[in-house]
């Protein structure tokens, strides 16, 4: 059993990210979304930019919905041909 428990330990142990790399990770994050990178102030806590990162996203899925919805719309009122180009476009 305990020989079980160790390789356990070993292998979640090796899994383990260290602060270093949460760091970096948490400054990737930061680089990437427009609100943070803008600002002047380069002190930011990881769990403001974790936040703002969350934000972001949902935002975006937020303006990915509705572009899908204009353009339903607008293929919904062009004539068939144009429509089958749009869709033929978007396929590439």
């Amino acid at each position: 059993m305990s020989s079980r428990r160790s390789r356990s330990r070993q292998t979640s142990s090796s899994r383990n990210i260290t602060d270093d790399q949460i760091n970096d990770l948490v400054s990737k994050l930061q680089q990437l979304l427009p609100e943070i990178r803008d600002r002047r102030s380069d002190k930011v806590s990881a769990s403001k930019v974790l936040q703002d990162t969350c934000n972001y996203i949902r935002s975006l899925h937020r303006e990915v919905d509705d572009l899908s919805e204009r353009l339903s719309e607008l293929l919904a009122t062009t004539d068939t041909a144009q429509a089958a180009i749009i869709r033929n476009l978007l396929r590439q």
